[in-house]
């Protein structure tokens, strides 16, 4: 009874909490409500100077959210205006994002030194206007001082594998300003397309914007229709994008691929690789084998590129790329290997280096910096790069160590090409599992660094890779409202423990997204789910949990579909004998949310204490040891949930079952997705021990019957007096030549280890 008071209590102070708080996203850095209120109406003036773009925007904004058709003067003696006043910054260190706003009965004034902050502050305003029609708005009275705490805050898009229009390009954008976000990075060259016009090489776009077909569903299934696909942006558009940004104080950063993903550019110029082609621009997704060859006419192709590149982006980096290069061209290729003697380079990784090394000096000259994905710390860092880490944030704290700046971009929190939900009610997706939540508890700082290391770290952002998104109604829904969380993050206001907080103002912007057509993820309303393990006993527990009201889930444990008469949830369901749980989250006795299922398979290994003798990686860590007995098998489509991720390390597991016992099978669960650089062990050996002093063999499976098995690996056995199981899954080791990551420590992914 105790426990079921406690569970209601903590979810009903969740949302009086959040019940609180005005619907602001990013969440102000101090905010003070005062008594009384101002009327926004047809009379309010905005005093500014009427050339500004902010009063402008200000001005075109409220009359697309209300109706009303506000005037700008210079000055007035007005009851009823808003005044957008520019000062002095006191200290030369303030963020030109700072601002301030102060609303009274007769005057709403915004403050700051600069016009991004001004600009910032209108969209902390237009977030307090309701989006009607109507003649009047009531606006409480509130002073606001804000600004952010770091100084990228960034979102992606990937315009190479589909392409979008310069319309949706600017739409993108403006939801980058809703949000506060100052950066678009715009993937515009890859394997599978071109994007961009270089005048010097016409072909880049009349042959390398173009593919005879593309991959269809899943990169495991390696199907493909025939469709030509593809398009470019003109120079001319490059400026209209640009110049849009500039004026919402969004930086854009372009990013051209080097040395790999280069097959677009290659099917147009193959003199610049190591084989001299032909080529055909990419089809499949994922890594080829094709790269930049660093011959002299490589380097002055691509310093042409840039050329024109830096004339039409402002922006003082200059992204180049440089992850998932593949190697084995380079060892084939004779002019490499005769450069790396001559350059006194150990290894392809150093040639890659050198090929960086070559670019940044070169970007340097023309006044701008680089920066790369991570994999440009292979063989040595460019002297001034910059580094966006994506595979984990360990590349970013190598980088802050040597004292390079760092915008973090982890695959397990800042991929928004990943589900958020289950993906039977979610758009294709690449895999993995990035909820709003995982989202919201992204710190882009790492605690191992100092106070002095963590000053190079700009900040962050979301990448939307394309395989698999078409069309900008899959674009936005990826994005949203997950955007939202990371916009939070970003400014440096968020607060996991106070979620409850911010799901409660996300899902009151829902209204705003509708209302403006903008598609969005329900995944939120979705029945969620913990498992915990039942002190003291056999099973697990079961926690179910939606972002509505505590009271509303009605749940089934046979398998039966749910129903507004199936059992009302109340406390942690104990699973003490393997049965299907199905839930759903009723309202005024109507379906609010899709049918959440889930499968126990309670075994003799459930919730047995686990040892591990290495940790699984960071990103992939949820439940430790437990997620092995915690009597649900990993779906294969959410690696990221139910599954423990190892980044070239093995698997050492040893369970103990509390008593000797007799034993007469064994399984383990495993994930092979060569895409997602996630590969079948090279072994597996079961063992068994009465008193964790001298284990015996049970059996051995090698990589190809693990294969054939499809990683669902079962031993039978007749052991008795049996209380300790050891499992040793050795780490497939480095990817080969020819996949993607090649080169790179493959990732081992393991669920449960069954007993019974």
């Amino acid at each position: 009874m105790t426990t079921k008071f406690t569970f209601f209590l903590l979810l009903f102070f969740n949302i009086a909490f959040s019940q609180n708080s005005l619907p602001l996203i990013p969440q102000p850095k101090t905010m003070q409500i005062k008594d009384g209120n101002f009327s926004l109406k047809k009379e309010t003036l905005i005093v500014a100077d009427e050339d500004s773009f902010e009063a402008q925007y200000l001005q075109k904004a409220i009359q697309q959210q209300t109706g009303l058709q506000l005037k700008i003067v210079t000055a007035s003696k007005a009851d009823s205006k808003i005044i957008l006043k520019q000062m002095h910054p006191i200290d030369p260190y303030w963020s030109k994002e700072r601002y301030n706003i102060s609303i009274s009965p007769k005057e709403l004034i915004i403050t700051a030194s600069f016009n991004q902050g001004a600009f910032a502050a209108i969209q902390t305003l237009l977030q307090l206007i309701p989006l009607d029609k109507k003649e009047t708005f009531v606006l409480p009275c509130l002073n606001i001082h804000d600004e952010p705490k770091y100084t990228w805050r960034g979102m992606h898009l990937d315009c190479a594998r589909h392409f979008f229009s310069v319309d949706f390009v600017k739409k993108y954008i403006d939801y980058l300003a809703m949000y506060k976000f100052n950066t678009f990075h715009w993937h515009l060259t890859d394997d599978q397309g071109w994007r961009i016009e270089i005048k010097q090489y016409p072909k880049l776009t009349e042959v390398g914007a173009w593919r005879n077909g593309s991959m269809i569903g899943h990169y495991n299934e390696q199907r493909y229709d025939d469709k030509r696909y593809g398009g470019f942006y003109t120079q001319d558009q490059i400026k209209e994008v640009v110049a849009y940004a500039q004026q919402r104080h969004i930086t854009v950063v372009p990013e051209i691929e080097m040395p790999g993903h280069a097959v677009a550019a290659l099917a147009a110029y193959p003199q610049y690789s190591c084989t001299g082609g032909p080529f055909e621009v990419g089809k499949q997704w994922g890594v080829l084998d094709d790269v930049f060859c660093p011959k002299e006419e490589t380097f002055t192709f691509l310093e042409n590129i840039l050329t024109e590149v830096i004339a039409l982006f402002p922006s003082q980096y200059i992204h180049i790329g440089g992850d998932e290069c593949p190697k084995i061209r380079w060892k084939n290729c004779p002019h490499c290997q005769n450069l790396m003697k001559t350059e006194r380079l150990n290894d392809e990784h150093e040639l890659q280096s050198y090929f960086i090394q070559r670019i940044e000096k070169f970007v340097n000259a023309k006044g701008r910096k680089i920066i790369g994905w991570d994999e440009i710390l292979e063989g040595g860092l460019a002297p001034n790069a910059a580094v966006m880490s994506w595979r984990g944030t360990e590349g970013g704290i190598a980088a802050t160590k040597e004292k390079h700046y760092v915008v973090m971009s982890p695959g397990s929190h800042c991929y928004f090409d990943h589900y958020q939900g289950d993906p039977k009610n979610e758009p294709l997706a690449f895999g993995g599992y990035t909820p709003v939540e995982k989202v919201y508890s992204f710190n882009p700082t790492p605690k191992e660094l100092s106070t002095e290391e963590a000053k190079y770290i700009l900040g962050a952002q979301a990448n939307v890779w394309t395989e698999y998104i078409e069309t900008p109604k899959h674009v936005e829904c990826m994005i949203f409202p997950r955007m939202m969380a990371l916009s939070e993050v970003l400014w440096g206001t968020s607060n996991p423990e106070k979620h409850a907080d911010f799901q409660n103002r996300m899902i009151q912007h829902f209204s705003i997204l509708d209302k403006k057509g903008i598609n969005y993820s329900r995944a939120i309303f979705e029945v969620t789910a913990e498992v915990m393990p039942k002190p003291g006993g056999k099973g697990v527990l079961y926690l179910l949990k939606t972002n509505q009201s505590p009271i509303g889930i009605n749940y089934t444990t046979d398998g039966a579909q749910p129903t507004n008469q199936s059992k009302v949830y109340s406390q942690p369901l104990e699973i003490v004998k393997s049965q299907t749980i199905k839930a759903i989250y009723f309202e005024k006795g109507t379906a609010k949310s899709n049918i959440t299922e889930q499968q126990f398979h309670i075994h003799k290994a459930t919730s047995c204490l686990v040892s591990l003798q290495n940790q699984p990686n960071g990103n992939y860590t949820k439940g430790g040891g437990f997620t092995l007995v915690d009597g649900i098998k990993g779906d294969k489509a959410k690696f990221g949930q139910h599954w423990l991720g190892f980044s070239g390390t093995d698997l050492i597991a040893t369970i103990d079952l509390g008593n000797k016992q007799k034993i007469n099978r064994m399984e383990i669960g495993l994930l092979s997705s060569p895409s997602s650089w996630i590969y079948f062990p090279k072994k597996i050996t079961f063992w068994v021990s009465e008193d964790l002093m001298k284990f015996e063999e049970v059996k051995t499976f090698s990589l190809e019957e693990i294969q054939k098995c499809n990683g669902q690996i079962t031993v039978d056995c007749d052991k008795k007096n049996i209380q300790f199981v050891k499992v040793t899954v050795e780490n497939f080791g480095t990817i080969p030549d020819g996949q993607p990551g090649a080169g790179n420590k493959a990732w081992l992914f393991a669920d449960e280890i069954t007993v019974e």
